[in-house]
């Protein structure tokens, strides 16, 4: 399985995974909890199989 995320999607995830004190440690439980809980759940639903690719945007405010 593949994964692209956009710009923005990388923007973001920076944004919600920065703390002033903490630095970047908070990006990996970000990513976890916006982007791989998600899949997970498609993965086990049968929307996703291997060969597929995942493109990551941003809509809205995000």
């Amino acid at each position: 399985m593949g994964l692209e995320l956009s710009l923005e999607a990388k923007k973001l995830l920076g944004k919600k995974g920065y703390d002033p004190i903490l630095g970047a440690r908070p990006l990996r439980r970000t990513i976890q909890r916006d982007i791989e809980d998600h899949l997970s759940q498609k993965i086990l639903c049968g929307e996703l199989r291997a060969g597929h690719t995942v493109v990551v945007g941003v809509e809205g405010e995000g």
